[in-house]
């Protein structure tokens, strides 16, 4: 009595059937081609060649969208990428150590982005944070251009 792993037997069923051997033709399969996606994003026509758009006064969404195309062509890498994405919370702290109320900031909603990251840099490196502070100086780097 012979044994044989039901691996292999398996697979020389497969290629000795000859309804099997039809089947795993691959000439009738079509490929269909799309055209490429329209970007989402469009950056206005008055913003300088090689600058990004004014993130003084972007919305949340505009910041995102913005984000990925950078991390998709490899401006950005992911941490930075992933902490763009984050939602904003709805309060934070300033160097002065003033609460600063953000609940009303929706995705609709021109926010200064470049202000809130540089003001939360100075917050992190007072704390001492090395890993939030790397973070946030990527951050700023990218939308200080």
């Amino acid at each position: 009595m012979e044994i044989f792993s039901v691996r292999s037997s398996q697979s020389l069923l497969f290629k000795n059937n000859p309804n099997n051997a039809k089947s795993s033709k691959t000439s009738d399969i079509e490929i269909e081609t799309r055209a490429p996606a329209a970007a989402s994003f469009q950056i206005e026509d008055e913003v300088g060649e090689g600058e990004g758009p004014d993130f003084t006064a972007v919305s949340p969404g505009e910041l995102r969208n913005y984000a990925r195309q950078s991390f998709d062509s490899g401006l950005i890498d992911q941490n930075t990428y992933a902490a763009i994405s984050e939602p904003l919370p709805m309060h934070a702290i300033d160097p002065l150590g003033n609460i600063v109320d953000l609940s009303s900031v929706t995705d609709g909603t021109s926010f200064n982005f470049l202000d809130y990251y540089k003001n939360q840099l100075q917050v992190a490196m007072s704390i001492g944070d090395a890993d939030e502070v790397q973070t946030l100086k990527s951050i700023v780097n990218f939308l200080d251009g």
